[in-house]
């Protein structure tokens, strides 16, 4: 098997927010991260409270909470997307006309449906 980009990534910031997580969890998100990859060249920007997607200048998507076994993701676009079956939440971000926090929670890797993959494309090319 291929080292994962989480894999490969020694920033000690990632460690910390990866350490002592499940192997579920730290599966699913090799897998979220795995699936962005093949869609567009994406580099992993840790904070000390999660994990942004990045491609090119900009940040795509975050790793927001990694739980006993799920992954929740935050994917930021100019609007909302209401007529979706994946995100548990839209809310517009405080102070900004133009940000829209999209809440994703992978439970499972067949969550990474045509429709979330839908969503990653436009957050790579809006």
């Amino acid at each position: 098997m291929a080292t994962s980009l989480l894999d490969q990534n020694t920033d000690p910031l990632l460690k910390a927010f990866i350490a002592g997580k499940s192997a579920q969890t730290l599966e699913l998100l090799r897998h979220f991260i795995a699936a962005y990859a093949k869609l567009d060249k994406i580099y992993l920007h840790p904070t000390k409270s999660m994990i942004g997607i990045g491609c090119g200048e900009k940040r795509v998507a975050w790793v927001t909470q990694l739980g006993k076994s799920f992954v929740h993701i935050v994917f930021p676009f100019e609007k909302a997307y209401p007529d979706n079956l994946c995100f548990q939440k839209i809310a517009q971000v405080p102070g900004t006309a133009h940000q829209f926090n999209h809440h994703f929670r992978m439970l499972q890797p067949e969550d990474i449906n045509e429709e979330v993959q839908q969503f990653m494309r436009l957050s790579l090319h809006p």
